[in-house]
């Protein structure tokens, strides 16, 4: 089905319906991230085909280079509100984040657990120090750097995850194991480690020889789509 495009408080949103869409219940979806130009792009075209025979919709919402800020996640909620108000769509989608997505996602997530089904990340960002940098992703925060560091717990996946964990969130991640743009013992390696000693259930894949790239390994993944599909309520 065609692409449904709409404005939410002068931000670009998508909604991609799956086959069989029905208004009369509500739709389970899958909230993809970042939606920046070009994104979700060809790559992901294989999942979200999966998605919508399984009858579920993908949807998300431009915020820019927002990198998880406080604004960004305003917009995030704008979204949410959005979809699920009526019968809509489900109270609980299932949060895809490539790569930068997961750092709006999973600030998100961390301050709406109970509206969260599950999160699944492709070499998702998950530690802001990590990538972009303080030093850049301060702007996005209207913080200095030095500000951010100070503030960094409030505001960095990784230090967020006890929300998620009490609220039984369940976690999937594919991530390289030589991935130089996004490392992953700074980003799904640390934040499973972390996850799990809170009491979090976490599956991390990690495919030998593989950075951040566009291997189709990552995309075309059965294990995530399976994981997406039984958790997209």
């Amino acid at each position: 089905m065609p692409t449904e495009t709409f404005i939410i408080e002068g931000r670009d949103a998508f909604v991609i319906p799956p086959t069989n869409w029905s208004a009369t219940r509500a739709t389970p979806w899958v909230w993809y991230a970042p939606t920046l130009k070009g994104l979700p792009g060809p790559e992901e075209q294989w999942m979200i085909d999966q998605f919508g025979k399984a009858g579920i919709a993908v949807a998300g919402i431009d915020v820019g280079e927002s990198y998880g800020s406080p604004a960004g996640r305003t917009l995030y909620s704008a979204l949410y509100k959005e979809l699920t108000r009526g019968p809509g769509f489900s109270k609980k989608p299932c949060l895809l984040g490539r790569s930068r997505g997961g750092l709006m996602l999973y600030n998100w997530a961390a301050e709406n657990p109970d509206c969260v089904g599950a999160i699944a990340g492709i070499y998702p960002v998950c530690n802001l120090a990590s990538w972009p940098g303080l030093d850049k992703a301060c702007g996005a925060y209207a913080l200095t750097e030095k500000q951010l560091a100070a503030a960094l717990k409030a505001h960095n996946p990784i230090d967020r995850l006890a929300p998620l964990a009490a609220a039984g969130v369940p976690l999937f991640h594919i991530h390289g194991d030589v991935d130089e743009l996004v490392p992953l013992e700074a980003n799904s390696g640390e934040l499973a480690q972390r996850y799990q000693k809170l009491g979090g259930l976490v599956k991390l894949l990690i495919p030998k020889g593989q950075g951040h790239n566009m291997w189709q390994g990552f995309f075309q993944c059965q294990d995530l789509v399976n994981f997406v599909i039984a958790h997209a309520a």
